[in-house]
């Protein structure tokens, strides 16, 4: 379906400059551009593909002013990213859902399953389960015993959602995904380890998001949170008990030892490792592969293995480079005082 130039500005709020009869039928990269497509421009640093893009309309910010001759339709509006992101929101809800369920899979009698919801093939609702209106539940997808999935929440194949676990609304969690598989628990014997086991269950609140081989899971006992907003990353750990505060973001493999809790709108960058039992607060950034050994308060950034705040860090990585030559002036003079020591003993 195409819109122009037109359509798209009254939807945004954007003021148009060019032709607005121009039209658009999928979106594209700037530097990849081709008539028919719309695309953004927010990074300074991108503009010298405005000048030679062939998409038919770019989104910029209000305060772009052209520096040559732009041959594509420009729609300015407040926020070009955010007016991308939600034009592609729409133009997903826009495609014709799955509805029904497939002849393979299996539904138990006493599940209860809302209006337009899809189950594809050999994919398991197990007894006592719920539904929302909606849902879209993808092959080769398992919902345990007494699970519970909001509405129009999105459950790719191969996804497994263990026993008594509550997935919220408008919830994502794409293939390989495990929700609710037990949490480390073992008790140390002279024999070797005794499991304890997992009693409690996982809740995923509204309008989260989770990648592809995250793991969550169930707690000892009670419940492993994670909040509204939340968006998890692919190959993520998340341990027991732990609970991630609302519109928290979490890169790829980063790890969250059992009980440990995190504030809200919190940016984790990969590899993070949190340990068990502490509390890390709101609005806190971690830098790539820092390592968490103590609780940390509301709104720091830290960075590195043993971590440091942020400005301390990037001081010691400046002198880290220095060090070579700093042990060599060590060294020399190590000699010269030995030399100096020497002869005033002489």
């Amino acid at each position: 379906m195409d819109f122009s130039a037109q359509q798209i500005a009254a939807f945004v709020q954007g003021e148009i400059v060019g032709d607005a009869n121009a039209t658009v039928n999928t979106f594209a990269k700037i530097e990849e551009g081709k008539p028919g497509s719309i695309t953004f421009l927010s990074n300074p640093r991108y503009e010298h593909y405005i000048y030679d893009t062939e998409a038919s309309i770019v989104l910029v910010n209000r305060d772009f002013v052209p520096e040559k001759p732009v041959k594509a339709t420009l729609i300015k509006v407040d926020n070009a990213y955010e007016t991308l992101a939600k034009l592609m929101t729409l133009y997903e809800q826009s495609k014709t859902q799955n509805k029904g369920i497939a002849s393979t899979a299996v539904v138990a009698e006493n599940a209860q399953v809302g209006k337009d919801v899809y189950i594809g093939a050999y994919a398991v609702v197990d007894e006592g389960a719920v539904i929302g209106d909606n849902t879209q539940i993808y092959p080769h997808t398992y919902v345990g015993k007494n699970a519970r999935i909001g509405e129009s929440s999105l459950i790719y194949s191969g996804v497994n959602i263990y026993h008594d676990c509550q997935i919220g609304n408008h919830v994502t969690l794409h293939s390989g995904v495990v929700i609710g598989g037990d949490g480390f628990g073992f008790a140390p014997t002279p024999e070797g380890y005794n499991k304890i086991p997992q009693i409690g269950n996982v809740i995923i609140e509204d309008n989260v998001e989770i990648g592809a081989n995250t793991c969550v899971d169930r707690a000892t006992m009670g419940s492993t949170i994670i909040r509204k907003g939340v968006k998890l990353d692919n190959l993520i750990q998340i341990a027991h008990n732990v609970e991630i505060g609302a519109n928290t973001v979490i890169a790829a493999q980063a790890g969250v030892a059992g009980s440990a809790k995190m504030g809200e709108w919190c940016v984790i960058a990969g590899q993070v490792g949190i340990s068990g039992h502490l509390t890390v607060g709101n609005h806190v950034t971690l830098g790539p592969q820092t390592g968490i050994i103590s609780s940390i308060p509301d709104g720091k950034t830290m960075m590195g293995t043993l971590p440091i705040e942020d400005k301390g860090w990037f001081k010691v990585q400046a002198v880290m480079k220095r060090l070579p030559d700093m042990y060599r002036e060590l060294n020399a003079l190590r000699k010269e005082l030995d030399e100096l020591k020497k002869g005033k003993t002489q």
